[in-house]
């Protein structure tokens, strides 16, 4: 790092270096949040010049309830503890309308809000269930404005870390990633992972490990993230995923005449769609919606797309949650099979 320069130096012990793994996303709450902080950054950040330039001026009364809540200072409000990482929206919303109140008016309380928006605030901090439907739809209107049009250019850079970080992983474990993740941005001097920072700031991760978390609407180069009302849980560190500007595209498919016509020949109309939709995670419900069918005939979809590996499927609570894979987002890219069978390989 440079002399003088504010420096994050996470310490780790051989017991934080095994528990140590790498996230897919953050989450879609966290992105929503942050592409708002994005809009506020006074920075010209050249990634995110274009999306800054469709986007602003297109907030309006659909979307305050939500971005009235972004502090006029210090730390933002933390969507990612109240509405979890999943990379569905149905998800993140059905966490925020079930989370406890108390733990609600511990994330508020110190808050730096604009005056004119105590009272909103205070309803929200209290659990009013009115409240919290109001702002859970102002999720989804950001959302529909900010990341669901660029998301298909954001998740194909996102899979690409991922794979790649977990390739290093099978090829030189965990000592090979903290030596190569956003490397020379971040420095692996062991035991200690340093990171240039807007404070000197000195980690123990006290045997939790870390969660290294790409991120596409990422404002600072790296952040360090912990929730300090769940201490057993282990911080996370957001690495940038994207690797070229985040400009206004319809999806892979879309965009291609050409390659649409080759997926949907390959698939079938509406599986082309199906794995279009997989793209930015979704549960059978989201998948029949999006689709207009039936639940049964998307999970009929989805389990033909998983028996070719195109995508994969968890369990999340109650649902299940079908995430693309690196196969799959390749074929969507050129609406052919261009990329071998085999195990990726790092670029």
């Amino acid at each position: 790092m440079a002399g003088g320069q504010s420096v994050l130096r996470i310490h780790f012990t051989a017991e934080d270096l095994a528990r140590t793994r790498v996230a897919a996303t953050i989450g879609v709450a966290a992105e929503v949040y942050y592409s708002l902080e994005l809009l506020r950054e006074k920075r010209q950040l050249p990634h995110f010049r274009s999306w800054r330039s469709a986007v602003a001026g297109r907030m309006g009364a659909e979307t305050r309830p939500l971005t009235s809540l972004i502090p006029l200072r210090g730390p933002g409000l933390d969507l990612l503890a109240l509405m979890g990482d999943a990379p569905s929206l149905d998800h993140a919303v059905d966490n925020l309308l079930h989370v406890p109140t108390s733990r609600l008016r511990r994330e508020f309380e110190a808050l730096d809000f604009h005056p004119g928006h105590l009272s909103w605030a205070r309803q929200v901090s209290e659990g009013d269930r009115d409240a919290l439907r109001e702002l859970a739809e102002a999720v989804r209107a950001c959302h529909r404005l900010t990341v669901e049009p660029y998301w298909h250019r954001g998740r194909s850079d996102l899979v690409a870390l991922s794979t790649r970080c977990a390739n290093l992983m099978l090829e030189g474990g965990i000592d090979l990633l903290l030596r190569s993740v956003c490397a020379p941005l971040v420095r692996w001097r062991p035991p200690v992972l340093e990171a240039p920072y807007p404070r000197q700031v000195e980690v123990r991760l006290q045997g939790r490990g870390l969660i290294i978390t790409p991120t596409v609407f990422a404002k600072h180069p790296v952040s360090f993230l912990w929730d300090p009302l769940d201490t057993a849980q282990p911080p996370r560190l957001t690495v940038p995923a994207l690797r070229r500007p985040l400009t206004d595209a319809a999806g892979p498919a879309e965009a291609n005449g050409s390659a649409a016509r080759n997926l949907e020949a390959l698939l079938g109309r509406t599986r082309a769609a199906a794995l279009l939709v997989t793209a930015e995670g979704c549960t059978t419900s989201e998948l029949a919606r999006r689709l207009n069918v039936t639940a049964a005939a998307a999970s009929q979809h989805a389990t033909v797309l998983r028996n070719t590996d195109l995508i994969t499927t968890s369990r999340r609570g109650g649902s299940v949650l079908h995430l693309i894979t690196p196969l799959g987002l390749a074929l969507l890219r050129t609406g052919t099979l261009t990329e071998p069978l085999g195990p990726a390989r790092c670029r």
